[in-house]
Parts: C-alpha cells; sequence; structure tokens
C-alpha cells in the first residue's frame, strides 16, 4: 500500500522531473525522415519485460515477417537475463539493456509488457516525460488511480498512450459490433472464457481482461456493479450494465477461447465474426498507428473503465456480494 501511494504521488509531481520543452507526436514524426525527406529512417522500438511470449511476439512480427516495413524492435530488457536472451533469440532482438532506462534516447517507440499489470506504469514514467509513445499490454495497470494518474501525466507531456486486448481490439469485434446494430435491444449476454481468480499474476486480472474488455467494447463503458459467484474450482461472474443489460461471465476451466451469446427476439444467438482472418491484427495495426501519429483508438476514460470492473471484480472475490464499479470522475 506504501508504495503504491509513493507512486501516485510521484506521478502528481510529474512536472518537477522535467522541464524540457517536448515535441508534439507529429512533431516527432517528423524526425524519422532523413534530411532530403526521401528516405525513412528506421522506427525503433524497445520492450520492457520478457517474462510473456509477447515480447517474442512483436520482435518476429517487426523484425523476422516484417509486417510493418521500416519499424524494428531495437531493445528489450527482461526481468531476467534468461527471459530478455530467449525474446532476443526468438524474436531476432539485437540489444539487451540492464536498466530500461538505458533505452531513452534510443527509441522512437515503446512496449510495455509484464505478465503482471502492477509493474507497467512505473517503469514507463520516464519515457512518458521524455515525449516516447506507449502501448502498455493487457491489462492496462492494476489500479484505476494509479492508471488515471499516469494518463494525465502523460497528456500533460504530450505523450500518446494507449493499451489494449487483442482479443478485444480486433477486426472480429469490430464486425460483431456492425451485427449487433441489426439485432435489437439486447438485455442478457452470457461470455464464455478463461480466467483464474488466484493467478499470480493478478488473479482475475491476468485473463480476465480479455472476457470484460471485448464486452465493453460492444456494449460501452457503462458497466455499474458486479459479482463474483464461486463454487470450488468453477467460478462466474454478472456485470449490470447502466442501462439494466446483464452480461454473465461463465470461466472456462477446460478450454481456451472465448463465446458469447445474446437473448434477441428470435433466441439465442451466438455472436460470430464473418470476417476471415486479417494479418496483422487491428490491435498490431492500431498501436503502430499510435506510434506513428500520435493518434489513440481508445479514450482514457475507456481505459480507466476497464482497469475499474476489474478492481471491482477482485473486490467480489474476496466479498462475493455486489460490488460498485467506481466511475471515472470519482477515482
Amino acid at each position: 500500500m506504501n508504495s503504491r501511494r509513493a507512486f501516485i504521488e510521484k506521478l502528481g509531481k510529474g512536472a518537477a522531473f522535467s522541464t524540457l520543452a517536448l515535441a508534439t507526436p507529429l512533431d516527432a514524426t517528423s524526425q524519422w525522415l532523413t534530411k532530403n525527406n526521401k528516405e525513412m529512417k528506421t522506427f525503433k522500438i524497445g520492450i520492457i519485460g520478457a517474462e510473456n511470449s509477447h515480447t517474442a511476439d512483436f520482435g518476429k512480427l517487426f523484425n523476422v515477417e516484417k509486417a510493418f516495413p521500416g519499424m524494428e524492435v531495437k531493445y528489450v530488457w527482461g526481468e531476467t537475463q534468461e527471459f530478455a536472451e530467449k525474446a532476443m533469440q526468438d524474436g531476432k532482438i539485437q540489444n539487451r539493456v540492464d536498466d530500461p532506462k538505458d533505452m531513452l534516447g534510443k527509441i522512437d517507440g515503446l512496449i510495455v509488457d509484464h505478465r503482471h499489470a502492477k509493474f507497467h506504469l512505473e517503469t514507463a514514467i520516464p519515457f512518458i516525460k521524455a515525449g516516447v509513445p506507449t502501448f502498455i499490454d493487457k491489462p492496462f495497470c492494476y489500479r484505476a488511480k494509479e492508471g488515471k494518474a499516469f494518463l494525465e501525466l502523460a497528456k500533460k507531456h504530450g505523450t500518446p498512450v494507449t493499451s489494449f486486448s487483442s482479443v478485444a481490439n480486433s477486426y472480429d469485434t469490430f464486425d460483431i459490433k456492425e451485427q449487433l446494430k441489426t439485432m435489437g435491444t439486447i438485455d442478457q449476454v452470457t461470455r464464455y472464457g478463461p480466467a483464474t481468480l488466484d493467478s499470480e499474476y493478478g488473479g482475475i486480472f491476468f485473463y480476465g481482461v480479455h472476457s470484460v474488455q471485448p464486452l465493453l467494447y460492444l456494449f460501452g463503458d457503462t458497466v455499474e456493479r458486479v459479482r463474483v459467484q464461486k463454487n470450488g474450482k468453477n467460478s462466474s461472474a454478472s456485470l449490470v450494465f447502466e442501462n439494466g443489460m446483464m452480461a454473465s461471465l461463465i470461466f472456462t476451466t477446460k478450454n481456451y477461447g472465448w463465446q458469447t451469446f445474446v437473448e434477441t427476439e428470435k433466441g439465442i444467438v451466438e455472436l460470430r465474426s464473418r470476417l476471415e482472418e486479417k494479418t496483422p491484427g487491428k490491435n498490431y495495426v492500431d498501436m503502430v498507428h499510435m506510434f506513428k501519429t500520435g493518434e489513440t483508438s481508445r479514450s482514457n476514460e475507456s481505459i480507466i473503465h476497464c482497469v475499474a470492473v476489474l478492481e471491482a471484480l477482485e473486490k467480489s472475490v474476496t466479498s462475493e456480494q455486489w460490488e460498485k464499479v467506481a466511475k471515472y470522475d470519482e477515482i
């Protein structure tokens, strides 16, 4: 608790750490061009965190598959040297740093990717103060109050920051959202997906974000209260939205994957995308767009609402009672 309080206080004093005049994201974009404006410089990405397999996947995407020409993952910091070296080998990442700050001045974009969200924000502070566009993997953070302070600090420094679940921020989700426009009023939703309430990586936060965030994309950032039910290894949760819609989350224990069903006038319908798989995914496209232009696809309020829902679910894991989801202006 004391460390979190100190962290929030440090965020609030962000202006005292730097008096540099920072370029806007669009100004920064112009710096990637060579003097004759005919050749684009390599956009260099650094990653903080290597325990997740995602780090090697980012390396493969940019360095091996060349999905975004002119962009490369150049640096990585790992929780252990072993984690970092494995990511370097699998993702063809050239450089390992012993301290994340060693990447300052060397990268054009930052990815933060820890298994536990409580580590996401603090190491990114020097980079947002330096104006480095930052993508933070899901979930954005572990406490909504810390996340709100972090995003306000980033806004103060003119630094674009975004975060999203790859399951939520996908072409499939947006296709389903279009389909919902023709289905009439939805009052009941059931979503199946994995989650471990006692995960060492933040309990419900670790995989629960993939169950919660897609529903927010589809039905809005308006969850008012939540409740978790447990029976041995089996568990579920209920979410109540402002309009009265109720969503039931069934946390699967035998299956990896997500399915969503809604009740319509025509009966129970499974929400399925009509699209063929498209690569690179929308999550990567939107992240790169943010790096290059400074434009983000999610509002700060949306990012924090998802964290607030997860935080309320975490409280309900313990209380097994209804817990209120904090509103943005209450955090």
